[in-house]
């Protein structure tokens, strides 16, 4: 009996989470991979591999949480990952809180760009995810964030 290729959803926002999930594209090599992000036209970063958009949404914008949650579980349930691996922000953090609903193992990376502290979805992922990791060594907290080298 042949075993079934590891499943992810890779969740990002736009922009610079977006770009950092792409860097780990090599990384993912061998794994049946769905993409989900908040512009449409990031579809084409990742064809020939599955990409959903998921609506954008902010903590000050709650109807729009609502509405991205729901994307964001809807898709879980289609998709039955394994692993679901985000960048941030807000989906991705919505992604790894809905995770365990499938029994999916989670990792959430924070971006590089926050080199001062931990992002506030970061600080959030923290009681969720099976692993965040930060991207500078100096803000890594074992044993909930650990360093494991950058991105970018």
């Amino acid at each position: 009996m042949a075993s079934r290729s590891l499943r992810v959803l890779a969740v990002a926002s736009g922009g610079g989470h977006w770009v950092q999930l792409l860097r780990l594209r090599p990384a993912l090599r061998g794994a049946e991979v769905t993409w989900a992000s908040v512009d449409r036209g990031s579809a084409g970063d990742v064809a020939p591999d599955r990409f959903v958009r998921v609506p954008d949404a902010n903590r000050d914008r709650k109807l729009a949480v609502v509405r991205s949650a729901l994307k964001v579980l809807w898709t879980l349930l289609r998709v039955r990952p394994d692993v679901v691996l985000t960048t941030g922000a807000a989906p991705g953090l919505l992604a790894v809180r809905l995770a365990r609903l499938v029994g999916a193992r989670t990792l959430f990376l924070d971006s590089v760009a926050n080199a001062d502290e931990l992002s506030y979805s970061a600080r959030l992922a923290q009681g969720h995810a099976d692993a965040v990791w930060t991207q500078w060594p100096h803000l890594a907290q074992p044993p909930h964030v650990h360093f494991h080298g950058a991105v970018l």
